[in-house]
């Protein structure tokens, strides 16, 4: 019973916080929640990095209702995240966690997101909540048009920051810290922190506590690695028998561009499989459609780009499969991260071409090991890489070859190596 308290006696959470706690039975903090809720809690600035699946939405939720006060009627926090669809997520855990708050004293969270009726959500604004939710440039927009006042709100929280800055929503962040109290406490969370982004950070934040969570394994160690050579195969003919082969319970296939996606997704259908797609270009009422189907088991297999990648929580997840190895290496292990959860096995999948065999060697080195497989006739087999062939290939590169004559005279092929060995001598002069 006393591990069972050590959220309670380690941070002195408010009773309905550490019921919620207990009810979804999280006995101890995770390694970043450990580390950065006592700062949170001391108004502290942050930036946790980590990767998807180290408990960091809790780590910046709980602190944050601990610290509201439902008697004052104004906004005092706002999240901001990428997408709709994890917004949404933060959402659902935050109300998790006031299930058992005093209903005459509680705290009251809306989301304000793309996809939905403005005027409806300016007019549910009236009530003022405590804590906003949403993606960045519909916050700025409500915000903009007076249709609610973030400027007695303290406490910031910038979710994904290095997908908000690829996807060119920091300018929106900006307008929304801008008009936030003076005494801001930003906390910022993302899996990596690229040079461009220290200007923003530079902007806003004190002397803020970094904390960097490596993880033990680039990926869980319950996850299975195959690379799947393509060779002269057709790339979606060939997804399509990798996910007919694993009959998986939810695989997800992940593209590099929405193009790809709507190509894959139309070929399973053809072929006969249960297949939903998502990416950003659908629009926001058959996104979340697309999620509640997945959410529900309702489809064998989705087809996404990295939208999906990154935060998103869908559980049940048995299989990965990239169609592409994503150009930057760290979505390898988001996207994988998908699959081999809370103790669960899984298996992610690289369909790869010769050209990327430097790409799956730095993934090794990343702490990747993949097996090498190939379907053949139905049933997986082991190959051998084929860098060793790329090695030999590299080799004879270096040693050019002097053309044979057509017509081999007496005593040629020792005269033959004598020529190729003076030659090879010559060039490495």
């Amino acid at each position: 019973m006393m591990e069972n308290n050590i959220f309670e006696q380690r941070f002195n959470l408010k009773p309905f916080l550490f019921q919620s706690i207990r009810e979804q039975r999280f006995e101890r903090p995770t390694d970043i929640q450990e580390r950065l809720i006592p700062s949170i809690l001391k108004g502290q600035d942050v930036i946790g990095q980590s990767q998807t699946g180290s408990g960091k939405t809790f780590a910046f939720l709980l602190p944050i209702l601990q610290r509201i006060d439902p008697t004052q009627k104004k906004v005092q926090a706002v999240i901001t995240a990428p997408t709709r669809e994890l917004a949404r997520q933060v959402y659902d855990e935050a109300m998790k966690l006031l299930e058992f708050q005093d209903k005459e004293q509680s705290i009251q969270v809306k989301t304000v997101v793309g996809g939905t009726d403005r005027k409806r959500m300016v007019d549910q604004l009236k009530h003022v909540p405590h804590l906003i939710i949403g993606t960045p440039g519909r916050i700025k927009d409500v915000v903009v048009e007076e249709g609610i006042s973030i400027f007695h709100a303290t406490m910031l929280v910038v979710d994904e920051a290095d997908q908000m800055l690829d996807m060119g929503f920091i300018e929106d962040v900006d307008q929304v810290a801008s008009r936030m109290a003076h005494e801001l406490q930003m906390m910022v969370f993302s899996a990596t922190v690229p040079s461009n982004l220290e200007p923003f950070l530079k902007k806003y934040m004190n002397n803020p506590k970094h904390v960097h969570v490596q993880p033990e394994d680039a990926t869980p160690i319950e996850i299975e690695h195959y690379a799947i050579p393509i060779r002269n195969k057709d790339r979606i003919q060939l997804t399509i028998e990798v996910a007919k082969s694993f009959n998986p319970y939810l695989a997800i296939i992940f593209t590099n561009t929405k193009k790809d996606a709507d190509e894959v997704a139309d070929a399973l259908e053809s072929a006969g499989l249960n297949v939903d797609r998502l990416h950003g270009d659908l629009p926001p009422r058959t996104r979340k459609h697309v999620m509640k189907r997945v959410n529900n088991a309702e489809c064998q297999y989705l087809v996404a780009t990295d939208l999906a990648a990154r935060g998103i929580d869908v559980k049940g997840v048995s299989h990965v499969i990239h169609y592409q190895i994503p150009t930057d290496l760290d979505y390898y292990i988001h996207r994988s991260g998908r699959t081999g959860r809370a103790g669960m096995t899984g298996i992610a999948a690289v369909l790869y071409e010769r050209e990327d065999l430097d790409k799956l060697e730095r993934l090794k080195k990343k702490g990747i090991s993949f097996e090498h497989r190939e379907l053949k006739n139905g049933e997986w087999t082991e190959v051998k890489l084929q860098k060793a062939r790329i090695k030999r290939t590299t080799k004879e590169k270096d040693s050019v070859s002097i053309p044979k004559p057509k017509k081999v005279k007496p005593g040629y092929k020792k005269k033959y190596q004598e020529q190729q060995k003076r030659f090879n001598r010559h060039k490495r002069k």
